[in-house]
């Protein structure tokens, strides 16, 4: 009785068409990869930090870095779709098998860090020309206390 089941089976897959897909490539619709970082529009809120429920990703303000291990990574999108700059991304090719755990660190580009200063500079510009303003304001306020009184 088994080889009757048995038979079945085999003549069935020998006639069929395979279950399985290749994996050479091809990467249907909905396929999630692999998580890149535009460096240039991050800002290191964490934000994708907070949310990955994995802890693949880290973020550091002070050095100015973002890391990713990426066989932690579970490729659910939670971090990209919670980034407020949107600069996160994936990417639908998978990220190669290899004997040693890769960790990929992206650095702050020169052309973000040098926006960074210049946005810096300007802000300082205008709180300096705002006190000035309020200086101003002041000083004429109390001229015009001073020319009251003095009547």
């Amino acid at each position: 009785m088994a080889m009757i089941n048995m038979t079945g089976t085999v003549l069935k897959n020998l006639f069929s068409k395979p279950v399985t897909r290749k994996t050479e490539k091809e990467y249907p619709e909905g396929t999630r990869g692999h998580v890149v970082n535009d460096m240039d529009l991050c800002v290191f809120c964490g934000a994708c930090m907070m949310r990955c429920p994995s802890r693949a990703i880290t973020v550091d303000r002070n050095e100015k870095t973002w890391t990713i291990h990426p066989m932690s990574c579970i490729q659910c999108r939670a971090c990209v779709d919670n980034c407020p700059k949107k600069c996160l991304s994936m990417e639908k090719r998978f990220t190669e098998p290899g004997p040693d755990k890769l960790t990929i660190t992206c650095h702050q580009t020169e052309k973000a860090r040098l926006a960074e200063e210049e946005m810096k500079r300007i802000a300082a510009e205008k709180a300096k020309a705002a006190a000035e303003a309020r200086a101003k304001a002041e000083a004429a306020k109390q001229a015009a206390a001073a020319e009251g009184s003095g009547t």
